[in-house]
């Protein structure tokens, strides 16, 4: 099957799901020329997100087969439009969840066009000119400059990747509520995969003292061996949750399963806030009194804005922070797929595009 869009007349190869099997597997389609104001970028890594999943088997409702994921995206430019500046053929550049916005309210004005009301993403979106979005499991992609990052130079591209999605959205409410700027604060990190292990690397980075909250008490070597937390919680423990109660400024919840808020939130001094970033598919559980008796704040957050993406990006050279990743090749992404459902990766699999040989 071939995308016949007008004026898209550049044919890729790439890996895409044809209905709610969530099979993957080689498709060839259409990407439009590179406009005025676009870049045209070599793929060389693209992380594998949860989010991918739930798209893939159509859990949401709202997929558009075919659908090619991928929205963690690396590699480098090869063509720039006439009226991009701040680019280069060669630049090292990332793309992350955001391909178009309406450009005209509050939220694109202020940079934060992932809250815009016509916000598109990178794939299963409709860009500007219509056709729908593809997305990173692919050779090339064609992006509007507003929605492209450098990727500095300290930073490997591979590792970089998941950076685009998990690393901004745990990086964009810790700055809003100033988790960053508060060195010597508690930090509780709820969820130890790919959201979580960069949590913990940004609050170790920014002077936090960092506790992960995890049912698996197999992952307290590697919480403060490879990550270097300073404190390990089994949520399922209960005498080790009573020991944490209002000991923690600030929680980040990184888990999509349903699960009990009340628990994690004794765990909050009086006025700490929990920040909830996981996509569980049914309500989670909220009681009251552990919300009234400590007068904390429950805040919600997804992605951010591209201003701070790139923010975090650079931040993230400064500091040397990327991901801790699995690469696979293009032939394995069935099995990174089933896998992932089963959370057995540490913490992120990116696919090597250009080791694209081998078949699905």
């Amino acid at each position: 099957m071939t995308q016949t869009t007008p004026n898209h007349t550049q044919t890729v190869a790439g890996w895409a799901a044809h209905d709610s099997s969530g099979h993957i597997s080689p498709f060839v389609f259409k990407r439009r020329e590179n406009g005025i104001d676009d870049v045209t970028i070599k793929i060389l890594y693209c992380g594998m997100c949860h989010t991918d999943l739930h798209h893939i088997r159509n859990d949401w409702g709202i997929t558009m087969y075919p659908v090619v994921p991928g929205h963690e995206i690396t590699g480098e430019i090869t063509k720039v439009g006439s009226n991009v500046s701040g680019f280069k053929v060669g630049d090292k550049v990332g793309v992350g969840c955001l391909t178009a916005s309406c450009l005209k309210c509050e939220f694109c004005m202020d940079s934060q066009e992932n809250y815009c009301d016509n916000v598109q993403f990178t794939y299963n979106g409709v860009f500007w000119d219509g056709s729908i979005t593809y997305g990173g499991y692919s050779e090339m992609l064609v992006a509007n400059k507003r929605y492209v990052v450098k990727i500095p130079d300290s930073l490997p591209l591979d590792a970089a990747a998941p950076l685009l999605c998990a690393g901004i959205t745990v990086f964009s409410p810790m700055k809003r509520h100033n988790m960053l700027q508060q060195p010597g604060k508690k930090l509780g990190v709820v969820g130890l995969g790919g959201l979580g292990h960069v949590a913990v690397k940004f609050g170790k980075a920014f002077g936090l003292h960092v506790t992960v909250i995890s049912t698996s008490p197999s992952k307290e070597t590697e919480a403060r061996e490879r990550l270097g937390a300073d404190d390990f919680l089994v949520s399922s423990n209960n005498e080790q949750m009573q020991a944490g109660k209002r000991s923690l400024d600030f929680i980040v919840d990184t888990v999509s399963g349903r699960h009990n808020l009340g628990p994690l939130l004794e765990l909050l001094k009086v006025s700490g806030t929990l920040v909830f970033v996981g996509a569980p598919d049914k309500p989670v559980e909220l009681p009251a009194f552990p919300l009234i008796f400590g007068q904390r704040v429950i805040s919600g957050s997804m992605i951010g804005g591209m201003k701070e993406t790139q923010e975090m990006m650079d931040l993230c050279g400064k500091h040397n922070i990327t991901c801790d990743i699995e690469l696979i090749k293009p032939d394995y992404i069935n099995t990174a797929l089933e896998r992932l459902t089963r959370n057995d990766v540490r913490y992120r699999f990116v696919i090597d595009i250009t080791a694209n040989e081998s078949k699905l």
